[in-house]
């Protein structure tokens, strides 16, 4: 992964952050990390680093979940928007660009920070934990495809 440039106008439009205020998406842009991915390129796996916990959430381009040899693939409007290890852990899974793409990583205390705060990410995230939670062997495609 490439580091990339945040910038406030393209964020405003993500469907993850167009409820914030102008001041709480320069808190975003202050507290996270944007990357720039090729197709194909891993961006979370069990043995990815401990500093890549918390948070990615996809602002541009698609990538796919596989757990358990199933692919579930997700633009940046889909509820798959969002990836915490934690919402797949004991599973074998890879988090993988499906096509160019940016991602941004927030570390879990600072995305906590942002809700308590008030950032209005609710919405997103129930669609997200209702999609994890929904992650069985025959609602993916096979990964092999």
């Amino acid at each position: 992964m490439k580091p990339s440039v945040t910038y406030l106008h393209l964020l405003r439009h993500t469907p993850f952050f167009t409820e914030l205020t102008t001041d709480q998406l320069r808190w975003v842009i202050g507290h996270s990390r944007e990357w720039e991915v090729t197709k194909g390129q891993p961006i979370a796996t069990p043995e990815s680093p401990k500093d890549f916990d918390g948070y990615w959430i996809l602002l541009d381009g698609g990538w796919d979940l596989v757990v358990g040899g199933q692919r579930y693939p997700s633009g940046h409007a889909d509820p798959g928007k969002w990836f915490n290890r934690d919402r797949v852990s004991g599973r074998d899974y890879r988090l993988v660009a499906n096509d160019h793409s940016y991602v941004m990583h927030i570390a879990a205390a600072d995305m906590d920070d942002m809700l308590a705060r008030g950032f209005r990410f609710d919405r997103h995230l129930a669609a997200g934990k209702q999609f994890y939670s929904g992650l069985k062997a025959t609602n993916g495609s096979s990964a092999a495809q």
